[in-house]
């Protein structure tokens, strides 16, 4: 296995530097799981991989989209998001809010490796908290 999560594997889930995967956020608790990482598995289809950072240019962005993450969902236990909050974000949204130029920061150290298979790290680098 490769640490992906998938198929019952232990091993640490990795992020971008091929490093152990960070926390994101714990509130609002985060993540496909809901642990607070942006641990990711084979049913996660939306690849929820992405540590961002909410700003309120990309939450106007992802209800515009179809996609209100601002708006409370207690049914489902959905605090709903507001800028500076921490949340596991699809990457090929974070893709599409780059490519439209409204894309939030990102926290590598806690963005899963497997956001490379869609977005290129140079372009997360672009927006990284993170880095020194």
């Amino acid at each position: 296995m490769d640490g992906s999560g998938s198929g019952g594997d232990q091993r640490p889930q990795i992020n971008v530097f091929g490093e152990p995967l960070e926390t994101c956020s714990a509130d609002p608790l985060t993540g496909w799981t809901r642990n607070g990482c942006c641990e990711t598995d084979a049913q996660d289809h939306g690849s929820h991989t992405v540590c961002a950072v909410m700003t309120a240019d990309f939450l106007e962005f992802s209800q515009s989209r179809g996609n209100d993450l601002s708006t409370p969902h207690p049914e489902y236990g959905f605090p709903g998001l507001k800028p500076g909050d921490r949340w596991c974000l699809c990457a090929a949204r974070w893709l599409e809010a780059w490519r439209a130029g409204c894309a939030p920061r990102v926290r590598l150290k806690a963005t899963h490796r497997r956001a490379l298979e869609i977005v290129e790290l140079a372009a997360l680098k672009t927006h990284a908290i993170d880095l020194a």
